[in-house]
């Protein structure tokens, strides 16, 4: 899919260091999981799963320029790592948990199996604010799939903050019910415990609308934590405020790869393989 020269570029990064990859869940597959402690559908909360709330289409159209991968989770079930690795996928994140009651029965195939074909891969949390604190979901997560050591194909974690999954039955709104200055507050909170946990410095994946709503434009993290941004459209922006480039942008939910489709900005990226462990 891509070019040598691109295909050689990238090894070249990659033996720099740790690297990044992105992981979300939409597709067909059953989901055998581990109970979800309360949570009703954690089976169906991804990275990006909030598109259809934010007005966005499916779209699977040309891949943008950028490294390619993609994201999965426990909706995706096992997947066939040889199939991704031929059709030019070169990193994934993967759902490991989400609150402090859920982790994927899955993420061992998908996370080890990614490695396995030599593809760059990186777990995610799934962020429900109002179940329990950040300090807490970060502890959750390092313990569940998000602790990993770098190795040369492990990227840093994936800290998924988004509309509320439960608005319909928890009755708070897309924010958990929280203000702006509590959820950047509980943001902090899992960003430090993260740090501390692993010495690495949490990605975020969120939806610019969201970010600007719910921590109200908060550009407290912009500096220190790469973005991810969902947009299933022809560009990544307008991106949340405090950030002026993503370093990963989930640009569609279907297409070559099981998942969401997803491309790395490479001069980002060498940032990110700088971080220590």
């Amino acid at each position: 899919m891509r070019s040598a020269w691109r295909t050689r570029r990238f090894v070249t990064i990659l033996a720099a260091g740790t690297a990044l990859t992105c992981g979300a869940l939409t597709g067909t597959a059953a989901a055998a999981l581990t109970p979800g402690g309360g949570l009703a559908h954690p089976d169906r909360d991804h990275a990006g799963g909030a598109a259809t709330r934010h007005g966005q289409s499916v779209r699977a159209a040309v891949a943008p320029d950028g490294i390619p991968g993609l994201d999965v989770s426990g909706w995706q079930g096992n997947v066939d790592w040889d199939a991704v690795k031929a059709n030019g996928a070169e990193f994934a994140y993967v759902k490991a948990t989400e609150s402090t009651t859920y982790h994927s029965s899955f993420f061992p195939q998908q996370f080890n199996g990614a490695h396995d074909v030599g593809i760059i891969r990186g777990a995610y949390h799934y962020a429900i604010p109002n179940k329990a604190s950040g300090t807490a979901q970060a502890d959750y997560f390092a313990d569940n799939g998000g602790g990993q050591t770098g190795d040369g194909l492990t990227l840093p974690g994936v800290l998924d903050i988004e509309d509320d999954p439960y608005v319909g039955t928890d009755g708070t709104d897309k924010c958990y019910g929280l203000t702006p200055d509590q959820m950047t507050s509980w943001i902090r909170d899992f960003l430090n415990e993260y740090k501390r946990r692993t010495g690495w410095d949490a990605v975020i994946n969120t939806f610019t609308e969201w970010w600007n709503d719910c921590t109200g434009g908060s550009t407290e993290f912009a500096a220190d934590h790469p973005l991810w941004i969902n947009n299933h459209a022809d560009t990544p922006g307008p991106l949340p405020t405090g950030w002026t480039r993503q370093a990963i942008w989930q640009w569609a939910d279907n297409g070559v790869f099981p998942g969401d489709q997803d491309v790395l900005n490479t001069d980002t990226y060498k940032k990110l393989l700088a971080q220590k462990r």
